[in-house]
């Protein structure tokens, strides 16, 4: 079970919004050692850039900090809500009832008041992606990246046009990162067993999507003899 959380954790991307160097880099530091993708930014405008206007780029939860230079953490919460229900917990020392009516009235999903413990932001942080991680599953692989619950591939932000075999076919290698997979694996666990047809219909497919991805279609090596294996060099992992 413990292995389980810890996957899904990883398939998590955070957006912390904190113009203090040392707490960003603290709260950086130990979420990332829980096993979060850490998207940071230092200023609102600079949230709002890494943010994204594409759906493929939004984090799964934002981290803000209310008291920000270049656009306040008000204002960056307002905009997100405008195209998002990406789940947000405000950390900020603005303590008044008055603030935090105003950050709950934008949309704000929780609120944290500092200092705060880091567990304690862990703690809320677990719940509310607990209560909210199944509006959508998204992994990323170097340039892709995968809206399981849209069925959805987004090559560099933008929509991948796939067939529905193509999409299950290119899901399964994500699930199988690095492992190398027969054709008859293939026709298996994505045709079916019950499937009368030949193993070239994987390398039909296979080819394209390999003709779809471009220049990405490296990502999928061809094991002669065997079948194929995807996989992203570490230095191509977004």
């Amino acid at each position: 079970m413990e292995d389980q959380k810890q996957e899904i954790k990883e398939n998590l991307r955070i957006l912390l919004v904190e113009d203090e160097e040392k707490l960003r880099g603290t709260i950086q530091e130990y979420l990332q050692l829980s096993g979060y993708q850490i998207m940071e930014a230092r200023n609102g405008a600079e949230a709002l850039r890494v943010f994204g206007a594409d759906e493929s780029g939004w984090p799964d939860l934002v981290l803000l900090d209310l008291m920000l230079p270049l656009v306040n953490g008000f204002d960056v919460l307002a905009r997100i809500r405008e195209k998002s229900n990406v789940p947000v917990i405000v950390l900020t020392a603005r303590c008044s009832e008055e603030d935090q009516l105003r950050g709950f009235s934008l949309g704000a999903d929780d609120y944290l008041v500092k200092p705060f413990l880091l567990s304690v932001l862990k703690a809320h942080m677990e719940a509310l992606l607990r209560r909210t991680k199944g509006v959508t599953r998204r992994r990323t692989f170097g340039a892709l990246s995968i809206d399981e619950k849209a069925h959805k591939v987004f090559l560099n932000g933008k929509l991948l046009p796939l067939t529905p075999r193509e999409y299950e076919v290119l899901r399964f290698f994500m699930d199988n990162e690095k492992i190398v997979l027969t054709r008859n694996r293939f026709l298996d666990e994505v045709w079916g067993i019950d499937y009368s047809g030949t193993d070239r219909s994987v390398d039909t497919i296979v080819k394209q999507i390999r003709l779809k991805l471009g220049k990405y279609g490296k990502y999928i090596d061809t094991i002669y003899g065997i079948g194929y294996r995807f996989e992203v060099k570490d230095d191509e992992h977004n």
